[in-house]
């Protein structure tokens, strides 16, 4: 039986050249990559992509058998300063372009921490960049993606339910888990109506002082060590129900395998495809 999902892989996680990335996430069996096309970031220099480097691009994929589950676009500052704004904005629809032109409609990002409190500044000048966000993603069928985790599902739901359409969610189930502590199955639920793109993630919150059960030769925190990532299948994020509530709202698209940190990448992320391969 043909499964609901595709496997994708996050390039830069290998932590080698665009080429070489693309030829990894083949090896271990991915259907498709999610690289990053940020400034400075390893897809060739964003700043100088022309067409010529977009097709490049693409045919480097392509031989490999691959096709873009998305393009991540996170700027890194989020949309809560309205002097920024207005060019961060702008970055963010060139990557809409740039995703069309690789046969992607979805760019992920985050927007910044989406306050609980509607009528506060912070939340009005969120919905004012959302609201511009969605408009371009829209009138060009595609969805700019919120990635989950900076707070509960219930939160982001309250101010996507006040945006256009061009605005939808990648659903990164391990974020909620280390970040907002909040249940990653209960999520799907709550955001089933937004879902187009999924991270394969893992890993724990851990205590206030930093305590948790953690598996040898995972030394390597994120600088918040408020949270660890951990190989997929050895967290807090309960995959058989997480996959079996995916498959229940009806999402059919791609399970994009994410790995921050660790010493051995490539390891953990072959792990990771034959996990996901085991349970879809």
């Amino acid at each position: 039986m043909m499964s609901n999902f595709k496997i994708g892989v996050i390039p830069d996680s290998f932590r080698t050249d665009f080429v070489n990335s693309v030829k990894k996430a083949a090896a271990v069996g991915a259907d498709g990559i999610q690289p990053y096309c940020t400034p400075n970031m390893p897809l060739v220099g964003a700043e100088l992509m022309t067409k010529e480097r977009l097709a490049e691009v693409k045919s480097i994929v392509k031989s490999e058998g691959l096709v873009f589950s998305a393009l991540c676009g996170d700027l890194g500052k989020g949309f809560t300063n309205e002097e920024l704004n207005p060019k961060l904005i702008d970055y963010s629809k060139r990557y809409i372009d740039w995703a069309l032109e690789l046969g992607t409609n979805v760019v992920t990002t985050h927007v910044g921490v989406i306050p609980e409190d509607t009528s506060c500044e912070t939340f009005q000048i969120l919905l004012e960049a959302g609201r511009k966000l969605a408009e371009y993603a829209k009138a060009n069928h595609a969805f700019f993606a919120l990635e989950t985790g900076l707070e509960k599902a219930a939160v982001m739901k309250k101010y996507l339910d006040l945006l256009p359409t061009g605005i939808a969610v990648n659903y990164d189930p391990a974020n909620l888990v280390m970040v907002a502590g909040d249940d990653p199955v209960q999520g799907v639920y709550t955001l089933k109506d937004y879902i187009v793109h999924t991270h394969a993630k893992d890993g724990v919150k851990l205590s206030a002082d930093g305590s948790t059960e953690i598996h040898p030769g995972e030394e390597h925190l994120h600088e918040n060590t408020k949270y660890k990532e951990l190989p997929l299948g050895t967290g807090g994020v309960p995959f058989d129900q997480y996959l079996a509530a995916l498959k229940e709202v009806g999402y059919k698209g791609f399970l994009t395998i994410e790995r921050e940190v660790g010493e051995n990448p490539a390891a953990d992320i072959k792990m990771a495809a034959d996990f996901l391969r085991a349970r879809i």
